[in-house]
This record gives structure tokens, sequence and C-alpha cells, in this order.
């Protein structure tokens, strides 16, 4: 079986390299024939899965070696997968949620001229990202990790005749730029310290190496992590990369890119374990970031970027999991599963509704769409309540654990952890319902466009919501059948580990506070947008409503910070260039040509002055000999 894990990575790169390079000879077929090779690595992901199942917990590691990359003295990297429990579920996300994807893109991409190339840059996605998860080495993740990258870039700024988009693509590569220098760095600190980047030798070894090159190494990490992951302070570039197609936004926002940071620190676990001080600073951009994406999705009237601060706001809860060491790594994982079929759900479902309302993405000019497009209401409507929580759906059993294992961090680091949790829960509520009322529910206020085309909503076709429907199937059932019986922390505790805190708190307290803040901010919404007309034109609102709208500033402290720091820094370094480096180099030249100059005028020609120079020396020194004999 170890021999099937290469074909995971070779059937979606193949596809990519067939469809970017075939021509066009393949604009008929090519998105067919992405989607049947991305369907081809699920299908291998279930066989090994199957023969997974099959084994005891402690045999189930496969490892498959395709040759030396870099075999030279003193330095080996190979090119080597590691396929194990964790793997094994990014493995089955990442194709299965990649391959109803692909679906969904075949309808949704239907007019578009160039709609090969875009099925090529999926399928390189989907190669580069199962790359990153089955890598057995922290330089071969690296190699999955800048693919990844690329093909964002390229997928964002897919619509490229749009200036937004591209000037989306070049911020969001820019910015997980940062976070990449902090995966490079992490990476040479090992090859430093240990000696290698294999994830066997590095993870075994922490136990015999000091607490500060342990935080150095886990502090960079968290930074890569920040990149990815849309977390703060490089958070910045997610809202924008709405600017993608919709297929684009539930790939990379829901089930695979933005995990990324989160497979990577629960990869490093024992890292971080060695490290407490960079755990802390990972809970804490955990749940400083899911409040602030939370807050901003409140604000937001463009129904993907509603969506894109709730996806911020979700990974944050999975980074504040995995700060939390044995205890949060399951949970961790388990919430980015379900977030992964619920996320995908959401934003598919946004697809269909901007399908049907020729692309609009203002939601206060939507209402009253479940009459129109009952599938997309059901599909939409089960993911929303599988993220807010609702009691059964998969939100509620991931997320959940999630609140439990931050108030068994225990201390006063436990009650913060867990009240901010709690209240993202709240806010969770408020904005998805928001979302719910402004877009299925009232009254329909759609208008002209300058053109005078009025929108006629219409349900999207089968190749559209039949993924839809899955997606559903998932958001209801995937959360239960992980946590009933603890199928799933069984599953992944012989690679993460696990152990139980002491929360103060019970279960069913928590569980009932979690249940109560849910309908908090269910009520919250419905009596500020369900009673009553909604403006077409959103109110002034107040000071924080108009920060969250601009995305609480970020990208005005980023400019401010960044950009006009760096202007000021650049103007420093020209400065001290220009009077202080050049001035020495420019004054030593000076120095030089008028010492020179002034020597040059002793060589005159004159026979009877050189005869006197060589008369005066003699003359010199005699007179020094004689005066050294007399003393």
């Amino acid at each position: 079986m170890e021999n099937l894990i290469a074909l995971l990575v070779a059937a979606p790169l193949l596809g990519a390299a067939v469809l970017l390079c075939g021509g066009r000879a393949l604009d008929r077929a090519g998105h067919w024939l992405g989607t049947l090779l991305a369907a081809a690595s699920f299908v291998v992901a279930v066989v090994l899965f199957a023969d997974m199942l099959g084994k005891g917990a402690e045999e189930r590691t496969l490892s498959q070696h395709l040759f030396s990359w870099l075999p030279v003295e003193g330095f080996q990297a190979d090119v080597a997968f590691q396929l194990d429990q964790l793997s094994m579920t990014f493995v089955l996300l990442i194709s299965g949620v990649g391959t109803l994807i692909h679906v969904y893109s075949i309808g949704y991409m239907e007019h578009d001229e160039r709609r090969r190339r875009f099925f090529g840059y999926l399928n390189l996605f989907l190669a580069a990202m199962l790359l990153l998860v089955l890598a057995d080495n922290y330089l071969l993740l690296y190699v999955g990790w800048e693919g990844v990258g690329l093909a964002s870039y390229l997928l964002i700024g897919f619509w490229q005749h749009k200036p937004s988009a591209a000037t989306a693509a070049k911020k969001a590569f820019l910015v997980n730029r940062v976070g990449d220098m902090g995966l490079s760095i992490a990476i040479m600190l090992m090859f430093t310290t240990f000696g290698t980047f294999a994830f066997g030798p590095v993870l075994e070894a922490t136990g015999e190496t000091s607490e500060g090159k342990l935080t150095a190494i886990g502090l960079m990490l968290l930074l890569a992590a920040c990149g990815k992951s849309a977390q703060v302070p490089l958070q910045s570039w997610l809202g924008d990369a709405m600017e993608g197609p919709t297929p684009v936004s539930a790939l990379i926002h829901a089930a695979t890119m933005v995990t990324a940071g989160v497979y990577l620190i629960v990869r490093s676990g024992a890292i971080f374990n060695g490290a407490p001080e960079a755990q802390l600073v990972v809970t804490i951009v955990g749940a400083v970031t899911l409040l602030f994406g939370a807050i901003v999705g409140c604000a937001k009237d463009d129904i993907k970027k509603a969506l894109a601060g709730s996806t911020m706001s979700q990974i944050g809860y999975m980074i504040l999991a995995a700060g939390l060491g044995p205890i949060g790594y399951v949970f961790a994982i388990m919430h980015l599963v379900t977030h992964g079929f619920f996320k995908a759900g959401l934003f598919l479902g946004a697809g269909s509704v901007m399908h049907g309302m020729n692309d609009e993405v203002d939601m206060r000019k939507y209402g009253g769409l479940r009459k129109y497009m009952p599938v997309t209401f059901v599909t939409f409507g089960l993911g929303y309540l599988a993220i807010i929580g609702f009691p059964g759906l998969s939100g509620f059993f991931s997320k959940d654990k999630i609140i439990e294992a931050a108030f068994a961090k225990g201390g006063t680091e436990g009650w913060i952890l867990g009240s901010v949790a709690l209240l993202g829960a709240a806010i969770t509520a408020y904005y998805m319902t928001r979302v719910m009322l402004l877009t299925f529910f009232g009254e329909k206020r759609w208008q002209p466009d300058a053109e005078g085309h009025a929108p006629h909503p219409h349900e999207s076709p089968k190749t559209m919501t039949i993924p839809m429907i899955v997606l559903a199937f998932g958001s209801v059932f995937a959360g239960g059948f992980f946590g009933i019986g603890d199928r799933f922390l069984h599953w992944l505790e012989p690679v993460t580990g696990h152990k139980h805190g002491h929360s103060p708190l019970s279960a069913a307290t928590v569980t009932g506070a979690t249940v109560g803040v849910l309908l908090i901010g269910v009520a919250l919404a419905y009596l500020q947008y369900g009673r009553g007309p909604v403006p077409v034109t959103a109110p002034r609102g107040s000071l924080l409503t108009r920060a969250a709208r601009r995305d609480l500033l970020q990208d005005d402290f980023n400019h401010v910070v960044l950009v006009r720091g760096g202007e000021h820094l650049t103007r420093s370094l020209v400065y001290v260039d220009h009077t202080l480096v050049d001035g020495v180099v420019n004054g030593t030249a000076a120095t030089m040509g008028g010492l020179s100059g002034r020597l040059r005028k002793l060589q005159n020609g004159y026979a009877r002055s050189y005869a006197v120079s060589m008369f005066g020396g003699a003359a010199v020194l005699i007179a020094a000999t004689l005066l050294m004999r007399a003393v």
C-alpha cells in the first residue's frame, strides 16, 4: 500500500501539467479531466484509509521514499512521504472537498473562456496541498507550502482583467511571503539544532533541547501559520482574496490553504510542548483573531467578505485549541474537519446566490431568496446552523470541545480563554443570523442595475447543487459521528497525544452556556434585521461599526506602520548612505587627491633641487647618527 501514497499527489499534478501545457485542444474537455484526476486522488485516499482502518493504532503509519533530493556530506534531504492518522485526515478532507469543488466549478465556470486554465490551477493547488500534508520532513513540506502560495496567487487573481483581483492576488502573495520567511528561518534553526529536517528525528530530540531554542523555532513556525491561516497580524489578505471566483473562496478559505497553519502547529506539537512561552503566544493569537474576525464579519454587507471574516474567526478557534497543547490538539483538527464541510457549503451557497443574482454580492440587495432558491436555502441554512453550534449539528460537537478545553487549561488563563471563546460563539451566532436574514428572508430588495437589467433569481444547475447537498450532509452528521464515543479522539491520539485538563466547569455547564450565548446572538440579530424592512443603503453606524467595515483598520495600520515606516526607514538609510558612507569614501578620495597633488609639486625636474634635497637628507642622517652616539 505504501506505493500508492505518491499517486495522491501525482494524479492532480498530472492534471495540472496536462491542462496548463496542453493548449486549446483541451478547452472542451479540460474541466472533466481535472475533475476526474481530483476524484482519482480521493479514490486512492479512500483505499489507503480502508487499509489503515484494518491495522492496529500503532501500525498505521506508512512511509514511501521516492529519491534522495539533496544528498551531500552533512546534509540529507529526501523526497519521501509519511501517511499517518493526522495526514490521512487532511488527505481525505483535501481530496474529498476538493473534488466536490471541482464538480461545482463545472457549472459555475461554464461560460468562462479560460475554464481549462482554471481547472489546471485547481489541480495544481490540490497537488501542492497534498504534498504539504504528506511530506515526511520540513524541507519538503516547505515545497508544498510555497506551491500552495503560488497556486492561491494564480486562483485569487484568475480574473486578472479586474484591477481589484490583480491587487488582491499580489497582496495575498506578499503577506504570505512574510509568514514564509518564518518557516524558512524555523527550518534553518532546526538543521543547526538537530542536524536534520525529518519529522521523526526532530520531534524525538525536543526533550534534549533547550527551551530557548524550542521557543525560537516555535515562534517562527507560528509566524508561518499566521501567514497561511490569516491570523493576526498577517490576516489582512483574506478579505481581499474574495475577488477570486467563488469556488476558489471555498477551496482556499474553507478546507485547505487556511488550515495549513493549524496542521503545521499540530504536526510540530512536540516543539510547542517543550516551549510553553511559544504555546502561550499561540493561544493569544488564536483568541485575538477569533474575536477580530467575528467583529469584522458583523459589519460586512458583501456576503463573501462576511464569510471571510467568519473563516478568520473559526481558524482562530483552531489556533487557540492548538495552543492548548495535548488538551486541544485533537479538537483543533476535529473543528478543522467539520469547518471544512460547513464553510465550504456556505461559500458554495454564496456562489449559488450570486449565480442567480447576476453576481451581486451585497446582501442588502437580496431578500426573500428562499422562495426562488429552495435547495440553496436549505443547504446554506444547514451550514448556518452548523457554524453557530446548533445542538446536534457538526459545529456543536467540535466548537464546544474547544470551549471546554479552553476552560480546562486551568487558572486565570483558562477563564480568560474560555470566556473569549464563549464571546466568539455569541458573535458568530449574531453575524451568521444576519447573513441568513438579509439573504433569504424579508421582502425582495433587488433593483435593476445601471443598464436596466433586473436580477431574476433562480436555482443553480445540478452540478452546483449536488456538491452543496453532499456538504450539507457533512455539516449535519460529521460532528456527531466524530464526537459520539470519542471516535476522532481515539483516531488521532496515537499521533497528537491527548490529556484531559481540569476544568472548573462541568461539560453540561459549558454546553448550557454555549447554547445560551448562541440564543442571545440569534435574538439580537433577529431584533435588528428580522422584524422590519432593511434599508438598501447601510446606515452610518457607530465608530466600531465603521471601523469593522474597514476591517478594523488593519490596512490603515499596515500602511502607517509598514508602508510609511518602510518609506521613512528607506529615506533614513539613503541619508546615512549619502552623508556617512559616501562622506567617508569621498572624503578619503579627496584627502588622497590633495596629498598627492602637494607631493607632486616636489617633482619639479630641476637637478639642483634634487641635489639640495639629497644633501639635506644626508645631513639630517649624519646629525642623527652623531646625536645617538653622544647619548
